[in-house]
């Protein structure tokens, strides 16, 4: 499989560090309200690409923490009256549903800041024995000027970052570039640590989860949105060069990010959608459908035009698939073994492993649809075909994380059905048209 490396900003090859495992995390969300679209994105991204790998063997670790020390979260509880957990346990749920419904696999491991404090604060003390951190009053900083690498995965200079960075106010710090592993603070949620009692910054707190869950301080694949890449990801990476001498993952993989009908989404406009809503509305396989069909990488415009074609498009694959396993069961009175249709998967895996190719992926499976419509059309049914067709477009579907019913016929319904093409063929339309009422209710038509 190959893909785009934000650091090396070159397509390359993946390489897994063990053979036939992959190591993998994203950045989890700060859980103080319930996800947006933007927030559904890297879910989505990242689902797909573990769901590739995996079609294709291999075994992948997938981590995703939770963000569940935050100033929003504290205000949210203040605003609220009631504890930081509280809120935190409300929103985990809510993402957790989220995911749920839009037939993503919940992470292997999602680590929670809060259940990650001791590694932390041994993590921010090693940074400050190595000269690579420093404490003033109670709060620590990394030492931007002892790492000749910053920068290096945003591409920029700190020369450039120094001419464009604004007035620090914060007279504490060496450079305005530096930032904050530890805060020292009274207010909300705290720890007690050798500097103050506090919590830590939020750019310490990914690396320390990634070295605990994994073991290690170099996986596979880093991934997140476009908008993390700098400086969330650039200090995460100067962090693990200064301790570990490595960048952390060995590729670096961002999703692009959206627009609601052209216009960046933001809060400050008032353009926020919310995902449980539009679940509400279109249903997770829509809300996937419209992810996939553009790029990862690319920027996502969405609008109602997008969700309305999207609902089309899949109406049209669920028929398909729905008249083709009624076909096969009615051909079949006991079930065959099925096959993969190679000429079908081959184009669709390949797009999939060329830098995840979702919109090519897409059309391969469309091909898939046409055969099976195809197949169906003939005098003389070639089952075998038929039903490989069917299989074949199974797996895709469950590469992409599209969920479609599937039928299981009684010996009821098949002579249902029977007696309704009989009656077709017969021109007894009157009859005809109450078998097929019938087959409709029961979902078969």
């Amino acid at each position: 499989m190959k893909l785009y490396n934000s650091y090396t900003q070159m397509i390359e090859e993946l390489k897994p560090i063990e053979e036939g495992k992959v190591s993998m995390y994203v950045c989890g969300p700060t859980v103080y309200n319930y996800p947006h679209i933007g927030n559904v994105r890297p879910i989505i991204v990242f689902d797909t690409l573990k769901k590739t790998l995996e079609a294709q063997g291999m075994d992948v670790l997938y981590a995703s923490n939770y963000t569940d020390v935050d100033d929003k979260i504290i205000n949210t509880a203040i605003e609220k009256g009631v504890s930081e957990q509280e809120i935190t346990t409300q929103f985990i749920e809510a993402y957790d549903q989220t995911r749920a419904d839009l037939n993503a696999d919940q992470p292997d491991v999602a680590p929670k800041v809060t259940e990650t404090m001791d590694a932390i604060i041994r993590f921010i003390d090693q940074l400050i024995q190595k000269g690579a951190a420093y404490q003033v009053d109670g709060d620590v900083y990394y030492r931007v000027d002892s790492n000749s690498l910053y920068g290096e995965l945003s591409h920029q200079k700190v020369e450039d970052l120094m001419v464009g960075a604004r007035i620090d106010e914060n007279t504490k710090k060496e450079n305005p570039l530096d930032f904050t592993l530890w805060k020292a603070t009274d207010r909300g949620i705290q720890w007690d640590s050798p500097w103050s009692k506090g919590r830590p910054g939020w750019h310490t707190e990914c690396v320390v989860m990634i070295n605990d869950v994994f073991q290690k301080p170099l996986i596979d694949i880093h991934g997140g949105g476009l908008d993390l890449k700098f400086p969330h990801h650039e200090n995460e990476i100067a962090q693990c060069e200064s301790l570990h001498h490595t960048r952390l993952a060995n590729m670096w993989v961002h999703n692009g990010m959206i627009n609601i009908d052209g216009i960046k989404m933001s809060k400050s406009l008032g353009n926020v959608w919310w995902a449980k809503d539009l679940i509400a509305m279109y249903g997770g396989n829509v809300i996937r459908w419209v992810m996939i069909s553009t790029h990862y990488r690319a920027p996502l415009n969405l609008n109602e035009k997008a969700f309305e074609s999207a609902q089309k498009e899949l109406a049209k694959i669920e028929n398909a698939y729905r008249q083709g396993q009624v076909k096969v069961q009615i051909a079949n009175e006991e079930e065959e073994p099925k096959e993969l249709d190679q000429t079908l998967w081959n184009p669709f895996i390949e797009a999939l492993n060329d830098d995840l190719n979702t919109p090519n992926a897409i059309t391969a499976l469309l091909e898939c649809v046409k055969k099976i419509n195809q197949l169906q059309r003939q005098k003389e049914i070639d089952v075998k075909a038929l039903n490989d067709a069917l299989f074949t477009l199974e797996k895709m579907l469950t590469v992409l994380g599209i969920k479609l019913p599937t039928i299981h016929l009684s010996q009821e319904d098949k002579e249902l059905y029977r007696s309704w093409r009989n009656a077709v063929q017969e021109k007894d339309f009157e009859h005809a048209d109450l078998y097929r009422a019938r087959l409709q209710e029961q979902g078969i038509l």
